[in-house]
């Protein structure tokens, strides 16, 4: 079982904005990955916000060296724009750049209503980011075990 993921190599993408609270997905993931895909390789890439999440997934994936790509960031409404239309726009790149490169992308995005930046706050921000990291190691592991099913002519779960 050890073998089955040495060659996984998974991209880890991580918006800038609220970098406290972001890096526990990251935080997270790995810890979880750790133990659901021994030997896996994650690397983790920054960019400045979520905005700019989706054009990297495309490249990482357009460079067939990852089996998988995780993109986390925390968009909330800063006053001056509606963050939904922003968060939109990353889900639809993310799910586009899934679509075009064949590489399966993850989002750990979260975009909550009423973000303020009291302790309270941030404090639950930071342990569900935990979580949400966690959660997206599951499914890269459900995802690339179908994958690896898939390719291998099965049709387990279909």
């Amino acid at each position: 079982m050890t073998d089955t993921y040495k060659t996984t190599r998974i991209a880890f993408i991580k918006a800038r904005w609220h970098a406290d609270i972001v890096d526990r997905a990251h935080e997270g993931f790995v810890a979880a990955a750790a133990q659901l895909m021994p030997g896996a390789t994650v690397e983790a890439f920054d960019v400045p916000g979520a905005f700019e999440m989706p054009l990297l997934a495309k490249k990482l994936g357009q460079t067939g060296r990852y089996h998988a790509v995780v993109a986390a960031a925390l968009v909330v409404d800063g006053g001056i724009y509606r963050h939904d239309f922003v968060a939109a726009a990353v889900v639809e790149g993310l799910m586009a750049a899934q679509m075009q490169t064949g590489v399966p992308v993850f989002s750990v995005s979260l975009t909550p209503h009423n973000f303020q930046p009291a302790e309270a706050l941030t404090s639950f921000f930071r342990n569900h980011f935990v979580k949400k990291g966690e959660e997206a190691a599951h499914a890269v592991r459900q995802v690339l075990d179908l994958n690896a099913t898939l390719s291998a002519g099965g049709t387990k779960g279909a």
